[in-house]
């Protein structure tokens, strides 16, 4: 069985920073894009970055410059570094993973961050 396990969510103050990271386990197959999403209340869960399997980013518009996507192939792991961090990007952040030269994906259970102001 496939699972996705995410950590370093939690609360911080406006402006400051949080790691998240991702590790797969379970996987028997090559995998290709990782990445994060996140959803709040009432919102449909969005993109906040991804890294496909040779190491290109995507970020959304919100984040960038401030976010930084990484992925270890070697430990099936993928992190997200969030500095300055404002309340807008309070959520519940969703790691996922593609199986490569497919569009099946797997999701871990999600992790809440939450910043104050």
């Amino acid at each position: 069985q496939v699972q996705l396990v995410e950590s370093g969510g939690g609360l911080v103050q406006a402006g400051g920073s949080l790691r998240l990271s991702c590790a797969a386990s379970g996987t028997t197959f090559r995998i290709g894009a990782m990445g994060w999403y996140r959803q709040t209340p009432g919102k449909q869960r969005a993109l906040v970055a991804d890294i496909s399997s040779v190491g290109f980013t995507n970020y959304a518009g919100s984040v960038k410059g401030r976010f930084t996507i990484a992925r270890d192939n070697a430990k099936n792991t993928v992190n997200l570094q969030m500095n300055s961090l404002r309340p807008e990007d309070t959520a519940v952040y969703y790691c996922y993973i593609r199986r490569y030269g497919t569009t099946t994906d797997y999701w871990g259970q999600g992790t809440q961050v939450t910043v104050s102001s």
